[in-house]
């Protein structure tokens, strides 16, 4: 039988697992004896797998998913730009009623705060590195991220993807998304293969894209008929990668980005202002009717591109339009929210995820502010609540989170930060820094340099965070020859100094080294490429991380030249005690190293040709 999600594989004879298998999976976890890899703690260790203790199997709680109300009648459009949203600081937040699971997490704050059972996420911690699957079919326009939206963009304010489409599929006004949909086709996607070749890299966790904000869902949605499944691959993405995932005993969250979906898509209302296709109408505008003997017959346009907001002033923008209400779309406000919700509950009833994920630049989805625009309302706590309620049903504990993009410390949430990492160390909370190799969808001359993965892991570990990379896949799934290398040789740098990063948190001090307008200078943010590659660390430089064996971890964000002299400020015994021991990660030697009150002096011997970092363990 398949190993219980996110968990080690539980051993049951061949004939017993098809009768036990529903039984076993119902059970209490605490009933169930299981491992993680050992490898969450060093790379290349094997599966445990142990036996279930032998307890009486309790039923499964069921849950009914609910049935989506209709579209509500929408009210006729107004001129474009002829009416100023409402302000969201005077509009009260909406309660929705949709049903959620029964527990003791009722949909609001206070409640997923008093009853959540840590503040800490001990697998996360140990985890500490996982590579972000942010794979869609969006990938089909090699140009990068928000290619749906911006293909309708003729002015190319914000890219080249325009044209990009103009060559390599038509025009948006008789080619439209929905045809990219169609003609998606990864044929080189193999989540088992990946996820081995990511494990080997050092990756303990996966991020896995549910639904990006062009409204299509990778998986075999109840609610979105269009879905992976019924266009395009014609495949259950999630469901493959979930399955490999389980498979591989390695931990997994799927991402919901649908918020923005319905402001995202005003340009496919649009048309071109100049040239021989002025004024003709992108597909947008395109009813369900309009379908009746096309290949796109019995699919409604607007629960792809949703509805014609343009009414509304301030859409028109590079990223999330600013604050505000769509007042005279309210009702549909209350369906649309409703609706996101559903999707994200039917994807945590097919795949039982370890957490969730939304995305989202104001503290949760729907405030009314940046990419909440639109509508106020507690849709995110209800499914918070939902899923921790299904969570203690399904698996007898709340063993899994939920990543809330920009949420201030909350008890029950973990937040990201994109292209980021905080200025200073951050334990009020626990927290993934989230970067891409690249940009989030593939394009073409990416640079692939392992240093710039390695650097941004020091960055988040030594500030006590998490990190998930994007690996950047081609339309057909397949990864680039120098991606695969890059991943090879950050499994290499993983395997040697890993012990330093799983498990591990910040220490007293996040690091040393050259100051920068009297801050410490700390690798370029946004997406990793060739501005990373040019940072220019030196042998001063310095990040920290205490392991959870008790020792200083001190790397260096480069490889000084063998036979110099380190001089390590922070390592004093004025500031961290007396020190007994140092060893350099992956020499086997003993070095020659003395402590004064002010620093750490270790002289380094030859070292083999690298251009990454190299790691110190210090022991007191």
């Amino acid at each position: 039988m398949p190993p219980l999600p996110g968990r080690g594989i539980v051993a049951l004879s061949d004939p017993a697992a098809l009768e036990m298998k529903e039984a076993m999976m119902s059970r209490p976890l605490s009933t169930i004896t299981f491992s993680r890899r050992a490898a969450l703690g060093g790379a290349g260790a094997s599966l445990a797998v142990l036996a279930a203790a032998p307890v009486a199997a309790k039923a499964k709680v069921q849950w009914r998913m609910p049935v989506l109300p209709p579209m509500p009648p929408l009210a006729p459009a107004r001129p474009e730009e002829s009416v100023t949203m409402a302000d969201p600081a005077k509009w009260p937040e909406t309660k929705l009623d949709f049903p959620i699971a029964d527990g003791p997490y009722a949909g609001d704050w206070q409640s997923i705060i008093r009853n959540y059972p840590t503040d800490d996420i001990a697998w996360l911690r140990e985890a500490k590195f996982g590579i972000w699957v942010h794979f869609g079919a969006q990938s089909s326009g090699n140009a990068g991220d928000w290619y749906a939206k911006r293909m309708y963009d003729q002015s190319g304010r914000f890219g080249a993807q325009y044209k990009s489409h103009l060559k390599n599929f038509g025009h948006p006004s008789e080619v439209g998304y929905k045809e990219v949909l169609r003609q998606w086709n990864p044929d080189k996607l193999d989540p088992a293969a990946l996820i081995k070749l990511y494990e080997e890299a050092g990756a303990r966790f996966l991020f896995l894209l549910g639904v990006h904000h062009d409204n299509f869902d990778n998986w075999d949605s109840r609610y979105q008929k269009w879905n992976a499944v019924n266009l395009g691959p014609k495949r259950d993405l999630i469901g493959e990668w979930t399955k490999a995932a389980r498979a591989a005993g390695i931990r997994y969250g799927i991402t919901f980005h649908h918020e923005y979906t319905w402001w995202w898509w005003q340009t496919a209302f649009g048309a071109d202002k100049t040239g021989p296709k002025a004024g003709v109408p992108y597909d947008a505008h395109l009813t369900k009717a309009d379908g009746k003997g096309t290949w796109w017959d019995g699919y409604d346009p607007r629960m792809l591109y949703t509805i014609n907001l343009r009414e509304y002033k301030g859409l028109d923008t590079r990223w999330a339009p600013p604050g505000g209400i769509f007042q005279n779309h309210q009702a549909y406000a209350r369906w649309y929210a409703t609706w996101w919700a559903y999707r994200i509950m039917d994807a945590i009833e097919k795949y039982d995820p370890d957490f969730i994920y939304t995305d989202g630049d104001s503290n949760k989805p729907f405030t009314g502010f940046n990419s909440g625009t639109g509508a106020s309302n507690d849709a995110m706590q209800r499914v918070i609540a939902h899923y921790y309620n299904r969570s203690l049903q399904r698996r007898g504990k709340v063993d899994t989170f939920s990543i809330v993009k920009f949420r201030p410390p909350t008890k029950g949430v973990v937040r990201t930060h994109e292209g980021s990492f905080p200025e200073e160390i951050k334990r009020d909370q626990p927290w993934v820094g989230e970067t891409a190799v690249g940009d989030w969808f593939y394009g073409p001359g990416f640079v692939y340099d392992p240093g710039t993965v390695v650097r941004y892991l020091l960055e988040t570990a030594s500030r006590d965070g998490a990190c998930a990379v994007c690996i950047p896949q081609r339309p057909d799934g397949s990864l680039d020859a120098e991606c695969v290398t890059m991943l090879k040789r950050i499994g290499r740098w993983m395997r040697v100094h890993g012990e330093g990063i799983y498990g591990s948190s910040a220490w007293q001090v996040l690091g040393e080294g050259q100051q920068v307008d009297g801050k410490l200078k700390v690798a370029t943010g946004g997406a990793l490429g060739a501005r990373q590659v040019e940072d220019r660390f030196g042998a001063q430089d310095f990040r920290f991380t205490q392991g959870k064996n008790g020792a200083i971890y001190a790397y260096c964000m480069t490889v000084p030249e063998g036979g110099s002299e380190l001089t390590i400020r922070s390592l004093g015994s004025a500031t961290a005690g007396a020190i007994r021991q140092v060893a350099l990660l992956g020499y086997p030697e003993p070095l020659r190293w003395r402590q004064t009150g002010d620093a750490l002096l270790v002289t380094l011997p030859a070292l083999p040709d690298s251009d990454i970092a190299i790691g110190l363990k210090v022991e007191r």
